[in-house]
């Protein structure tokens, strides 16, 4: 073979092989030329080459690199004197390379005559014939139609394989079992051939079951030379493309392998190959092998090969291609045994295949890419940066990984390294699917056949990237583009509390764990000290801040809490608001708040308040649901459960109470305050009613007896006759809650403690006053040195009152505008924690200008009912009366009349059902009942008896759509608040876990230039600069540009502002009465109904949300919906048309 010049090489290809290819060149000094189609345009391969030129713009993105004419003429007119076609395309294209040959221009490939007894795999049978190597029985020439397919299929015996003829690369293949099989694949791989290789010829094989499948590398020059580079185990496949590929193929036998080597030698010399190239043998379990093809060009795996062997198969092929010989230094094979293998070596490809959606082809932006390296990796890819387009034209290769290393498990060790360090953001890869072939078991012993992937549903269980860093930066992209406040806000870190170098002082809870609850409450009721229940961690930031206190805050200052009140009686941080408002509004779990500080408080007792039957809900649960949540949390850390009834009914109390005993707690009963006592003219809950419902719970099981004030109405000498009251009637602690709304509530405390309360519900000072409980501190300073000085140090509370103080100030959206101290609470009777709430509700609802009326409408609102007892549930059906009254215009005088065609807040109708229980003094005013049910019929027991038991497996069987294995703790959860679990989870989905971002940065996002740490778990910490924002695009969206770690790192956001800007609302017409509309502005929870249906009068048709106020709407009339104008999730604004029902 005579020795050609080349100087400058065009590459007939695209992507990572035309990079590799180009390297090569560059290797040897020689000039490049890509070509690319109009689609690559942006592919990085494109600006790799010297010179590069689009081909084929008025074709297909296929069809550009397969224009044979039009790549020769650029090829010519560019002065290119070779062409490397790389693989696939026209790699095996016999008229491309003659037509190379015709122009003389250097095919660096075997020649054209060579191409067609190779390239054509029933050519390359045929030779195998000659050279007496075994071949799979099939057929000799291609196919003439399906039914000559069928016909070959039963003769040789099912299953069947069909190829196409000038396949390779895995495409055009399918696997039949039967006549019907063969006919669909007949046309599908014809047609796949026609497109992927210019060639519709197909041929058919008996297809081996469970067969190993074994390519030799071959590499000869023009000089008659030929070697084989060992070979490679390409056994594990998905649809006969290759995704891992080792060597050496240590599971088959040496013996075998040397058969493959020398056959495949064999091979090449009889038809006079020349360049690189692969012979192809499949291996049965008896070891028996069978010539299959052989591949006349580069494989994609060919790096395998170069790892072990040393030898840079591309850089060979082109000095063949020049007419050297083996022996070229570069080269240096002088014969068989120069070639030598170490070790072993290993490649991953990495794709955009989504492996849990049958492997389908992802497209999008790559938004992060990080590589991995180190000794023994090699990476070989195309077009992979961040920023780089994955397009759904081509080949799905993002990168390969080669290993390399002097053991089979040290080269896997390497593999896994590699995928664990890599990171590619923006579209879906196959990485975890990778990883979970280099775990198993078969792999690791070499025991894997082509089929091994379609037959190991376990290698699908994967473990996907958490990406929790593109799920952090959208969060706080969200909170950059749509919220007003972002970049706003400013702290401090907070002054933390220095903890001391001891643990914590054993308290009760050491005392309840090993004596029980009986004990505690003897050793209460014995001892002289004012114990503390610190409400801190939830009555008070509830009170003040609307619950919104998260997590993160508690646990930063809960190990000095710890250290500093051991003497409290109990913490209270759990109950009341906190589920609804920790999974809707802070999108933590409030269970792993519970985990978290039980871990870092082992010494105090936790106190939770259980709203008797309603739990922790705003309804009535099943008896189930109650029982078996009081269980869970008593597990989980809960030692004190606090139980009340929203109306002091003690049959919705019992079987919490009841379940609370049995799991070994100290059960509190709460007595909810209403009224005067110390008013003659208030004369329903006067001291006697107050005494007889203590003895009553006492009776019934109570450890201690709370006195629930929850507006904070009881005043000092009121507090002071009914603490005496109860501790004349009872042998057991009374403990006294309040809040500070008046400013009176100190001195309250101290009367009930001249008098004998055992315990006040207190907060630190920071926290405290107001809305909020009074003062630890200052109680602790009123009592210092006396008989019941609760026995604190006060410096400390002042340390921990600093670390608070700081704190709440990342809550100030969330501030109430009570600033003093408000008597007329005594008039308006709203509970402290609503009252906070109250004003934001209001506002929510666009009646913030009418917020003086709402809380005179309060007041009024309990007069109507009967002045009944006021606590989370009832309290909010007051409120939510409350306003629905004022913005309907009703008045006590007119509501029965006017109350026939509104629909009711959800609540309200809940009261008068009697699903909240039964008030004391019956339901009042007269007649409003009947007008608010509409034809329900109310109940008079407990709700619990005719519930039936929730279905514990059904709702974990419908949880498992939003979380893989949902926990009892979920299932509960969800039991409470099935809406707001679900859109938790759909969140934690979106956003992942950001519980441990810092909450300003949770609240308002970051302001331009900002930097901010992220733990996002012990030892890692993402370090997040905001950079600035994108214009609005067409689709609505921004794009929010971060730094992540140092690294530019963009993630769009849609612009929720713009959108609402651009909404047409259609409002409901009063004058028109099919015209259902909404009274309140909030989001659609459900559509009951859709256009067509016939309903009945007062049928539900849809439930409006706001601001934790469900309102069902309902049909005024009997007819058929006409329109529904709205969906689930929807925001609509008051007045907006819902729903249209023309009248039957």
């Amino acid at each position: 073979m005579e020795k050609k010049e080349i100087k400058k090489v065009l590459v007939a290809n695209r992507g990572e092989i035309a990079i590799r290819i180009i390297r090569a060149c560059h290797d040897l000094g020689l000039n490049t030329v890509a070509i690319y189609s109009k689609e690559d345009i942006l592919s990085g391969f494109r600006t790799e080459a010297d010179e590069s030129y689009i081909v084929g713009e008025s074709l297909t993105p296929l069809g550009a690199y397969l224009a044979i004419d039009e790549i020769v003429a650029l090829a010519k007119k560019r002065g290119a004197d070779a062409i490397h076609p790389g693989y696939g395309f026209l790699s095996e294209n016999e008229e491309f390379a003659r037509a190379c040959e015709k122009n003389d221009i250097v095919f660096i490939g075997p020649p054209s005559t060579v191409l067609g007894q190779m390239g054509d795999k029933l050519s390359a049978k045929e030779l195998a014939h000659r050279c007496n190597v075994p071949t799979i029985p099939g057929s000799t020439e291609p196919l003439k139609d399906a039914d000559d397919a069928v016909a070959r299929a039963n003769s040789y015996g099912y299953p069947v394989i069909l190829k196409a003829a000038a396949g390779g690369g895995g495409r055009g293949m399918r696997s039949c079992s039967n006549d019907e099989e063969v006919r669909q694949a007949f046309q599908l791989v014809t047609e796949e051939a026609r497109k992927s290789f210019g060639n519709p010829a197909i041929f058919m094989e008996k297809f081996l079951v469970e067969p190993k499948h074994i390519e030799v590398q071959i590499l000869a020059d023009g000089h008659g030379n030929i070697v084989h580079l060992y070979e490679r185990d390409c056994s594990l496949q998905r649809r006969y493309q290759k995704v891992v590929e080792f060597t050496p193929a240590f599971s088959v036998p040496e013996s075998t392998l040397e058969k493959l080597r020398n056959e495949a030698v064999k091979l090449a010399k009889e038809v006079g190959y020349v360049s690189v190239g692969t012979v192809e043998f499949l291996v049965d379990k008896d070891n028996n092998h069978y010539f299959i093809e052989m591949n006349p060009r580069i494989q994609v795996e060919h790096t395998v090969t170069e790892v072990s062997t040393g030898i840079d198969l591309v850089r060979a092929q082109i000095l063949v291609a020049m007419g050297e010989k083996l022996s070229h230094p570069i080269i240096g094979i002088t014969e068989q045994k120069d070639v030598t293998t170490r070790g072993f070596a290993l490649q991953c490809r990495v794709t955009t295949e989504d492996p849990e959606n049958n492997f389908a082809p992802d497209t999008g932006q790559v938004t992060a890419y990080r590589s991995p390296g180190g000794n023994g990796i090699r990476l070989d890819g195309g077009n992979i940066y961040s920023g780089a387009v994955i397009s759904p034209y081509y080949d799905s290769l993002l990168v390969k990984i080669t290993t390399y290393d002097t053991t089979f498990e040290g080269v896997v060790r390497k593999a896994q390294r590699a995928l664990t360090e890599m990171r590619v953001r923006g579209v879906k890869t196959n990485i975890a699917f990778l990883g979970k072939i280099l775990q198993n078991e078969v792999f690791l012993r070499g025991g894997c056949h082509t089929k091994f992937i379609d037959e190991t549903p376990e290698l699908f269980q994967l473990d996907v990237s958490k990406d929790r860093a593109n799920k952090i930066l959208k969060y706080i992209g969200n909170i950059v583009v749509n919220d007003p406040t972002a970049g706003a806000k400013m702290y401090d870190t907070p002054r933390f509390v220095p903890l001391e170098d001891a643990p914590p002082t054993p308290g009760l809870k050491q005392m309840l764990d090993e004596k029980g609850p009986d004990a505690v409450a003897k050793w209460v009721y014995e001892q002289k000290q004012l114990l503390i229940m610190d409400t801190t961690m939830r009555d008070a930031h509830q009170s003040l801040l609307a619950t919104r206190v998260r997590t993160r805050d508690m646990v930063k200052g809960s190990e000095a809490l710890a250290q500093i009140m051991h003497k409290c009686f109990s913490l209270e941080m759990w109950g009341g608001a906190t589920f609804d408002v920790a999974y809707r509004f802070l999108h933590e779990s409030p269970w792993e708040r519970l985990d978290w500080l039980r871990r870092n408080i082992p010494n105090i007792p936790f106190q939770m308040l259980l709203r008797g039957a309603n739990g922790v809900g705003y309804a009535n649960y099943p008896d189930n649901v109650i029982r078996r949540f009081v269980k869970e949390a008593a597990a989980g850390g809960i030692d004190v459960f606090r139980i009340f009834d929203s109306l002091n009914w003690i049959p919705g109390m019992e079987i919490a109470m009841d379940e609370a005993a049995k799991c070994n707690k100290l059960v509190e009963a709460a007595i909810c305050y209403t009224g005067d006592i110390s008013d003659p003219k208030r004369d329903k809950y006067t001291l006697d009613y107050y005494v007889k419902m203590a003895k009553e719970l006492r009776k019934r099981g109570a450890h201690t007896i709370a006195i629930k004030d929850m507006s904070g109405l009881l005043k000092p000498y009121a507090a002071k006759m009914l603490v005496r009251a109860l501790k004349d009637a009872l042998d057991c602690p009374v403990h006294l809650h309040t809040h500070d709304t008046s400013g009176n509530q100190v001195a309250a405390y101290l009367l009930a403690a001249e008098e004998g309360v055992d315990i006040v519900d207190c907060a630190i000072s920071s926290m405290s006053g107001l809305t909020s409980q009074p003062s630890i501190n200052s109680i602790q300073t009123a009592l210092a040195g006396t008989e019941r000085d609760p026995g604190f140090e006060i410096t400390k509370l002042e340390r921990l009152s600093e670390y608070w103080e700081d704190v709440r100030k990342r809550y100030d959206v969330f501030e109430s505008d009570l600033k003093a101290p408000l008597t007329e609470i005594y008039r308006y009777e709203i509970p402290g924690g609503q009252y906070s709430n109250l004003r934001p509700q209001v506002a929510s609802l666009g009646l913030g200008h009418r917020f003086d009326e709402v809380r005179e409408m309060f007041c009024t609102v309990n007069q109507m009912l009967g002045d009944i007892v006021k606590v989370t549930p009832s309290s909010k059906m007051v409120g939510d009366l409350a306003i629905f009254m004022v913005q309907n215009d009703l008045t006590p005088e007119n509501i029965v009349e006017r109350g026939k065609t509104l629909a009711f807040p959800d609540s309200v109708v809940s009261y008068f059902e009697g699903m909240m229980g039964q008030p004391a003094w019956g339901f009042q005013p007269a007649g409003l009942q009947e007008v608010v049910l509409k034809g329900k019929k109310p109940i008079t027991c407990r709700p619990g008896e005719l519930l039936p038991p929730a279905d514990f497996e059904a709702a974990r069987e419908h949880l498992k759509k939003f979380k893989e294995e949902p926990t009892e703790r979920d299932v509960l959860s969800y039991l409470f608040y099935p809406k707001v679990v679900e859109d938790f989870f759909k969140k934690r989905e979106e956003y992942g876990y950001i519980t441990r971002l810092g909450s300003h940065v949770f609240f308002h996002g970051l302001a331009v230039g900002e930097t901010n740490k992220v733990n996002i778990e012990d030892g890692k910490t993402l370090v997040i600069k905001y950079l600035g924002l994108g214009d609005l695009d067409e689709e609505g969206m921004r794009t929010v540009q971060f730094e992540l770690n140092g690294i530019r790192r963009d993630v769009k956001v849609r612009d929720n502002t713009m959108s609402e800007n651009l909404a047409l609302t259609r409002m409901a017409d009063k004058n028109v009465p099919g015209e259902i509309g909404t009274s309140i502005p909030g989001s659609v929870s459900k559509v009951l109904v859709k256009a067509g249906d016939v309903v009945e009068e007062n049928q539900v048709l849809a439930i409006i949300e706001a601001m934790k106020m469900e309102t069902s709407i309902t049909s005024p009339m009997k007819g058929e919906v006409k329109e529904v104008l709205i969906n689930q999730g929807q925001s609509v604004k008051a007045g907006e048309l819902l729903i249209v029902v023309e009248q039957a």
